[in-house]
């Protein structure tokens, strides 16, 4: 993948975005497989991209593609909220997550506790700080298979599984409590993208796999296309596929499940 510094204005290839001087976006989880292409595509927009991580010696990895790195804990609240207030961000971008590498299924099961517990408070508390900073655009990642049974394709307003039971109990309900806290920030747009499974570079695979996944440097162009163009609510995100409707964030955001980044 390519490294860019801040740019001038330039046509991505992602559609509707020009120059967006100044527009500052706190992105976190900046170091994650949707994290980097995402944040080229938002430097080529020309926003200005604060990264965070947990891991300082990843800052340098950030510093190259021209994102300003911030060195934070999303359970640090206090830490977190002066973060934010000292950025003051005109929008949140959401992309964190806690899971083993190459989705190790030995590992899953302690990982779902942690990942919910991340998309549960770890959430609040960055509703919290981007609230008080006044912050006026969130997007943030959720999942498209936490849908309850029924008829299919799943659309954005079919109920999530809050019968389920066991680790997928956990995941969902770590699912309801991110989209609860996103969907009711005091913020002027608030955008969920429901992503299928991860396929391509910085991810466990790179073919499709499961029934409903995604690229992820698609994945990306849905969350640079939902902070620009969004008017709020919730979009499936995922490749065409006859378990998940994507139709609304093709007809409202005009994503295109094709879109990659340019060589």
């Amino acid at each position: 993948m390519r490294v860019r510094p801040v740019c001038a204005e330039r046509e991505s290839g992602f559609g509707r975005s020009g120059l967006v001087m100044d527009q500052k976006v706190f992105l976190a989880g900046a170091t994650g497989a949707i994290g980097i292409p995402l944040s080229v595509l938002l430097l080529d927009a020309g926003f200005i991209v604060y990264g965070s991580t947990r891991r300082r010696d990843r800052a340098a990895a950030l510093e190259a593609y021209g994102i300003v790195p911030i060195v934070v804990d999303v359970f640090d609240e206090s830490a977190l909220a002066v973060a934010m207030q000292e950025i003051a961000p005109w929008a949140v971008i959401h992309q964190l997550t806690d899971l083993p590498r190459d989705l190790n299924p030995a590992l899953m099961a302690e990982a779902s506790i942690r990942n919910a517990r991340l998309r549960d408070e770890g959430t609040r508390n960055l509703v919290t700080a981007a609230e008080a900073a006044g912050v006026e655009r969130l997007v943030a990642q959720s999942i498209a298979w936490a849908y309850a049974p029924g008829p299919t394709p799943y659309a954005e307003d079919m109920p999530l599984d809050i019968e389920a039971v066991g680790t997928r109990r956990i995941s969902v309900g770590g699912v309801v409590a991110l989209e609860r806290s996103v969907l009711g920030a005091k913020v002027s747009v608030a955008s969920v993208l429901r992503y299928g499974q991860l396929y391509g570079p910085g991810t466990s695979t790179s073919v499709p796999m499961g029934a409903i996944p995604v690229h992820v440097e698609a994945a990306a162009s849905a969350a640079a296309l939902a902070l620009q163009h969004s008017k709020g609510g919730v979009f499936n995100v995922t490749d065409d596929n006859p378990q998940v409707s994507n139709a609304k964030v093709k007809r409202e955001l005009g994503w295109d499940p094709s879109s990659r980044l340019p060589d």
